[in-house]
């Protein structure tokens, strides 16, 4: 592939590239020396799983994978010790490491589902960390200066407001950072909230006599709500180890400005089929269920395989169009324990009555039904999801988790 066109794959749903012009010259003198440029990704193990927004930025890793450089998969079990302060107005309470090494276990599991593992260097940054001396790591915080550091807009905004900065978390930046030098990374990737740790990794760089790493942020991904970023706090989440039902249903749920954001960012189609698939919509041409669809299979092939992908969607099509439920039924995701058995607390807690009472009421005079059938008790089915009408058209999908 031309160049210029392997700089138009990495631009795709890009919020930062430091700096293209250096990007486009690290690639002319690496192909000069027939060697693949250094890419690397670093995620701390803090949850047990993935979910789509994490993957928009393995996505970008794929594409350099694909286009011959080598992918860096860093598992942070070091930085995942001091914990991540970006976007934080309070220090990040620390896991054990053998919570995060379980964590780093689901995580090398499900990055397979979208890297090749043969061409994947899977690294923990205990390698060189933990092996760092007391005298070490002072030479390494003497490259910084705190001044640098309380730039850093979370930091600046904690140190104005009266809020505590623990001494350990200006040593996450640096630790990040150091982490580019001991893998020589020509390319780091990360999310747009993590800008200022990923230019720190260029500064220390130069420090240790290498040439400064490109830097390529993507956006954070907004969740099914359309609003806030995608999140199991927000409950607006698509886990990539769903059941193919549940991920089909959530991706149908989404907004169409929303779908074409995903496809963007997520998609394997071509920038030209991106672009033909845009136009088709603004025409009328392809409709925004079918483009929704195509997705949805998309990326449950991706993480399920192609055989429970038609599955998903032969379900989708029995359950929401011949009971005539709405495609854009909002999906909810709530704890057993939220809803403790309780009909009538569940129905209030997802919002689809005011009170309890109201919802003793609407199951007394039969107007709550729940997967087609019409309840009179005010027990909670079983079952991992359930589809519940209350009235003539007010709809929630109930996905449980323990």
């Amino acid at each position: 592939m031309d160049i210029n066109d392997e700089i138009e794959v990495f631009k795709r749903g890009a919020v930062d590239i430091i700096n293209e012009d250096d990007l486009r010259k690290k690639l002319v003198k690496a192909r000069s020396e027939k060697r693949p440029l250094r890419v690397k990704l670093g995620m701390d193990p803090t949850a047990p799983d993935l979910h789509l927004g994490h993957t928009v930025v393995i996505q970008k890793l794929k594409q350099f994978q694909e286009l011959g450089h080598t992918a860096i998969f860093l598992i942070g079990d070091f930085t995942g010790l001091i914990g991540d302060p970006t976007g934080r107005i309070e220090t990040r309470p620390t896991l054990t490491k053998e919570a995060l090494m379980a964590n780093a276990e689901t995580y090398k599991k499900q990055v397979f589902k979208i890297l090749d593992p043969d061409k994947t260097e899977i690294r923990f940054n205990s390698e060189w960390m933990e092996a760092m001396n007391a005298a070490d790591m002072i030479r390494l915080c003497a490259q910084y200066t705190v001044a640098r550091m309380l730039e850093r807009d979370d930091f600046k905004k904690r140190y104005q407001n009266n809020l505590s900065i623990s001494v350990h978390e200006f040593l996450y930046p640096l630790v990040q950072a150091y982490d580019s030098v001991a893998l020589k990374a020509d390319v780091e990737l990360g999310g747009s909230d993590q800008i200022f740790n990923l230019l720190v990794g260029r500064d220390i760089q130069k420090v240790y006599g290498q040439e400064s790493q490109i830097v390529l942020t993507v956006p954070l991904l907004e969740g099914t709500d359309g609003v806030n970023k995608m999140s199991k706090t927000y409950g607006n989440y698509v886990g990539i180890d769903e059941s193919p039902d549940t991920m089909f249903g959530k991706l149908m749920s989404i907004s169409d400005e929303l779908m074409l954001k995903y496809y963007e960012l997520l998609s394997d189609i071509s920038l030209n089929e991106l672009n033909d698939l845009k136009k088709g919509i603004q025409t009328g041409e392809v409709h925004p269920k079918d483009a929704k669809v195509r997705f949805a299979q998309e990326m449950i092939t991706r993480f399920h395989g192609p055989s429970e992908a038609a599955s998903a969607y032969d379900n989708f099509e029995r359950i929401f169009k011949n009971k005539e439920i709405p495609e854009d039924i909002e999906i909810v995701t709530v704890s057993r324990a939220e809803a403790a058995n309780r009909l009538p607390r569940l129905l209030t807690r997802i919002g689809m009555v005011p009170s309890s009472s109201e919802a003793k009421r609407m199951i007394t005079q039969g107007g709550v039904t729940i997967n087609g059938n019409k309840i009179n008790t005010e027990d909670v089915p079983t079952g991992d999801e359930l589809i519940i009408k209350v009235g003539k058209r007010n709809f929630r999908k109930v996905v449980f988790e323990d």
